[in-house]
């Protein structure tokens, strides 16, 4: 049964759609929906909405459209009222829906949307027919969209042909002068072939010429090295000999006074001993003297033989320190690396210098013991015993060429010894003057 607008008979409330709404038309009833939305006060709104009641009628369409469209499709009374606000806004357009023959030039989402919430006779049929007319739009808009699409496309294709033709023709063109550009590089590449082979063969000699200028030069450093060497030795001796001058100079006479005084020393005390060991008397010769004959405590001829001693034997040793003015020089390490290797070399220092300290209180020779500075790991804090001189050499100088120094610096004429098995040592030494003896005449004389 047929109700009227207001809810009686003839009204179209009864029917029903049998699809959803089309999207436009669902669009359009929405806005209407939220332009008689102010219209209402709270209370005639269903609940769900009046939380929306401030909305602007833009924001209630935006946050509130599905609920609205759920009302209006739930509640019929909220459906009345907004249909009462709509003939209200647009009286023409609602009569003429009542009356059965909407507008011919009104907008069919339009007429759908209205039909919808005024719910005339039919006004299913006007939102299915509003619907299908928006699709057939929608349809026609889209053959237009894509026949121009298509349009629009085949002149794309007509200008990429001929972008492709003409880019081709560039492109064979640059073709061509690329074969023609390969040849000539093929050319070149064939000549830098033929440089680089003889630029190979030069590298090489300049090589050969390089390694044998290396090797010349490498010599000559080496001998300058050497050379160095030399000279830093001679300068190391230039600079001693200086500090004991300068020395010599403070304590009031010269080095060359020293060195004449000592060696007077020693030749007067080989006289007194050579006076003593001829017995000469104190007086002149008397004629009874001129007469061959061996006197008691001479020695002879069988004495002197039976007097040869070996090199190795310590006897030779006392012979030397016995003479006037002897000095002896110990190669310190030298020494006790050959007597008593296993001890630290501290305590090979402390034996030695005992054992050096009562050679010098029995014989009374002179006695410098020598040792090598690279040794050390720190400055050593050592009293030198009674009787014997104790060094060190300097960074860069070696035990050796201080024991060098030290024969050197003794003026010709006084007997200088030198304990040390070392050849070059020895060797050294016995060219300045001094007498070289073994390490191990040494330790045997000590023990």
């Amino acid at each position: 049964m047929v109700e009227s607008a207001g809810g009686g008979p003839g009204d179209g409330a009864a029917e029903m759609l049998d699809r959803p709404l089309p999207d436009g038309v669902r669009r359009r009833v929405v806005q209407i929906v939220s332009d008689g939305f102010g219209g209402l006060t709270v209370a005639e709104l269903p609940a769900q909405l009046r939380q929306y009641a401030r909305f602007t009628p833009n924001r209630r369409a935006k946050f509130a459209g599905n609920a609205m469209a759920t009302a209006l499709e739930t509640d019929t009374l909220f459906r009345q009222r907004i249909a009462e606000k709509f003939r209200e806004a647009q009286p023409e357009l609602a009569g003429a829906l009542d009356s059965g023959s909407p507008p011919p030039a009104a907008d069919p989402l339009d007429v759908a949307a209205a039909a919808y919430v005024l719910r005339p006779v039919d006004w299913v049929k006007l939102v299915t027919a509003a619907g299908e007319e928006a699709q057939r739009a929608d349809a026609e808009r889209a053959d237009e969209e894509s026949r121009a699409e298509l349009e629009r496309l085949r002149e794309e294709l007509a200008l990429a042909r001929a972008h492709t033709r003409a880019e081709t023709e560039r492109l064979r063109v640059e073709l061509d002068a690329a074969k023609k550009e390969a040849e000539s590089l093929h050319r070149k590449l064939r000549s830098a072939l033929s440089d680089v082979k003889r630029g190979e063969a030069a590298l090489r000699r300049a090589q050969g010429e390089a390694e044998a200028q290396r090797a010349e030069g490498q010599a000559q450093v080496s001998a300058a090295e050497s050379e160095s060497r030399r000279l830093k030795a001679r300068l190391g001796e230039a600079e001693a000999a200086l500090e004991a001058a300068r020395r010599a100079a403070r304590e009031g006479r010269s080095v060359e006074d020293m060195r004449v005084r000592l060696l007077l020393d020693t030749v007067l005390e080989a006289a007194q001993g050579l006076r003593r060991e001829l017995a000469l008397p104190p007086v002149s010769v008397r004629p009874a003297q001129t007469v061959d004959a061996v006197e008691p405590g001479r020695m002879t001829p069988k004495d002197i033989a039976a007097r040869a001693l070996s090199e190795n034997d310590p006897a030779i040793l006392d012979q030397l320190l016995a003479l006037p003015q002897a000095h002896l020089v110990v190669d310190g390490y030298n020494v006790t690396k050959t007597g008593y290797p296993q001890m630290p070399l501290e305590k090979q220092r402390l034996r030695l210098l005992g054992q050096l300290s009562q050679l010098a209180a029995q014989t009374g020779a002179e006695v410098t013991c020598v040792f090598d500075g690279a040794e050390l790991v720190a400055p050593v804090l050592l009293a030198p015993p009674r009787g014997v001189r104790v060094l060190f050499s300097k960074p860069g100088v070696t035990a050796d060429e201080l024991i060098r120094q030290l024969v050197r610096a003794e003026p010709p004429g006084r007997p200088v010894i030198v304990a040390s098995t070392d050849r070059e040592v020895a060797d050294g030494v016995a060219k300045a003057g001094a007498r070289p003896v073994a390490s191990a005449v040494l330790l045997k004389r000590l023990t």
